[in-house]
């Protein structure tokens, strides 16, 4: 086992603020707006990049590729992640109703990171996740896992890992492999933090490195107008949590939206949060939120409303937390 090694180099220079480059490839975002919100997020200092085949059918990877091809490579970490083709077309898209399908195995693994590489005009990706293995664990464990560990060992990538909505299985993945990091969505976050029942001790015991996502849980903490949870229509209990959550973040005059943020770099296992911007305000907007100052007095009061377990909070935020050390 690697434990005891310390981290490979690719997670060692994680920021603790990322580009998620999910939302600017779904409709109704234009190509122009999506070209301008990454120019912004790389403007203002963004040099953490991820993507994925499935956004967008590959085009999240080919609007992201455009704004780096001139960047110096060195100048910035770029994570995919396999375990679904884009395949437009395929009998087997019925299922999914999109262009992708499901491919786990060892070979499809070589075949999405070529496909990957192209769209995105470069020669290597710094970190490579497992994309939801969810109902796919054997195949993910037999032949997915074992492709990516051999790319890492022959320094193709530079560090593997699990991206999931679900802790539990996370968790698995850090018991039974030796992976470097994983990508925990929307399980540490102000709503959610059964991250912390299982998955974040066991990457702390093993030293693997945690990225966390959906800290706004798709716009339900800052107030979109049709929110979801978990990918579903939202309860009237979340709804009321949310609300109570906004109310003790009104008397501090902080944005919830800022406390959601910054709430999941507390702990030390997580290493970096990823942002989901789809403009150039909303870049802005991810930043402003970002280096807003939460006073150590409203993480108490989460705690006395019982809104908060007892976990570790943040201290002040750093100036810069998006760039890398």
């Amino acid at each position: 086992m690697r434990h005891g090694a310390g981290p490979r180099p690719a997670v060692a220079a994680l920021p603790r603020l990322g580009f998620g480059a999910a939302a600017i490839a779904q409709p109704p975002v234009p190509d122009d707006q999506a070209a301008e919100c990454l120019d912004a997020a790389w403007d203002s200092g963004f040099r953490y990049f991820d993507t994925a085949p499935m956004y967008g059918d590959g085009r999240s990877e080919l609007l992201l590729g455009r704004m780096l091809r001139d960047r110096p490579r060195d100048s910035y970490l770029l994570s995919t992640k396999v375990g679904r083709l884009v395949r437009p077309g395929h009998p087997d898209t019925a299922r999914t109703g999109a262009g992708w399908i499901y491919d786990f195995s060892h070979d499809a693994v070589r075949t999405s990171l070529d496909e990957s590489l192209r769209r995105l005009g470069v020669d290597r990706v710094d970190l490579v996740f497992l994309h939801d293995p969810d109902h796919h664990w054997e195949q993910a464990l037999n032949g997915a896992w074992p492709a990516l560990a051999q790319l890492r060992d022959e320094g193709v990538i530079g560090a593997v890992g699990v991206g999931m909505t679900q802790a539990p299985m996370l968790a698995r993945f850090i018991r039974e492999t030796d992976i470097d990091i994983v990508l925990a969505a929307g399980v540490y976050t102000l709503l959610d933090t059964q991250a912390r029942l299982e998955l974040l001790p066991a990457a702390e015991r093993r030293g693997v490195k945690v990225v966390a996502a959906q800290s706004l849980h798709g716009g339900l903490i800052d107030g979109v107008a049709h929110p979801q949870f978990r990918y579903r229509p939202v309860t009237e209990e979340i709804r009321a949590r949310v609300a109570r959550i906004a109310r003790v973040c009104r008397e501090f005059g902080v944005p919830t939206a800022a406390a959601a943020l910054q709430f999941p770099l507390g702990h030390p296992a997580v290493s970096c949060v990823l942002t989901g911007p789809a403009s150039y305000d909303q870049v802005r907007q991810n930043l402003d939120w970002a280096t807003t100052d939460v006073p150590p007095a409203l993480w108490r009061r989460l705690r006395e409303e019982g809104l908060l377990p007892p976990v570790p909070v943040p201290a002040a935020p750093a100036a810069r937390p998006w760039s890398i050390p």
